[in-house]
């Protein structure tokens, strides 16, 4: 004869096994409650009012430029940035240097910030960029009271255009 021994149900391994994932998810949950409530979601600042009005004055910066009627030749060549500034105001009168904010769309470790000097009608000034790209071009004066935004694709062969209302490539009258 054939004797069964029968062990309370704590003392077989499919009950713990079976209770085992609903407790890690019970304990999951509570690690991300925990976190939920003491870490920063970053999405709402805390100085909202004051960045609201930091970004009129740089809506309002950019109209300026507009009023001026500037306009950008930007030129990448090897390792240099030179940049030909044109105004419609003629009474606008050339900064000796020029603030360029170079930034990719998604590669934030290529972005780069150099203050061109003004030679001539010309700004210029060294930078390493990829060879192929596209690229945020932000052109300000250091006095920030303008500032012209566009885009830049590498390789061009010509100036490309910031300011008026679009960005492509430069006309004749600007380019080198």
């Amino acid at each position: 004869m054939h004797t069964v021994v029968v062990r309370p149900w704590y003392r077989e391994p499919w009950p713990w096994i079976l209770a085992a994932g609903p407790f890690i998810v019970v304990v999951a949950g509570i690690y991300t409650a925990w976190l939920a409530v003491k870490s920063n979601d970053g999405l709402v600042t805390d100085d909202y009012y004051r960045k609201g009005l930091a970004a009129n004055q740089t809506i309002a910066r950019s109209d300026q430029a507009a009023r001026i009627g500037l306009v950008a030749g930007v030129r990448v060549t090897a390792d240099t940035l030179s940049v030909r500034l044109q105004a419609s105001d003629k009474g606008f009168v050339l900064p000796p240097t020029l603030v360029v904010t170079i930034s990719h769309p998604t590669r934030a470790g290529l972005d780069q910030s150099r203050v061109l000097v003004r030679d001539g009608d010309i700004y210029s000034g060294e930078v390493r960029l990829p060879a192929a790209g596209h690229w945020l071009v932000l052109l300000e004066d250091e006095r920030k009271i303008w500032r012209l935004m566009g885009n830049m694709v590498l390789p061009a062969n010509d100036e490309t255009l910031i300011g008026g209302s679009t960005t492509e490539a430069a006309p004749a009258d600007i380019r080198h």
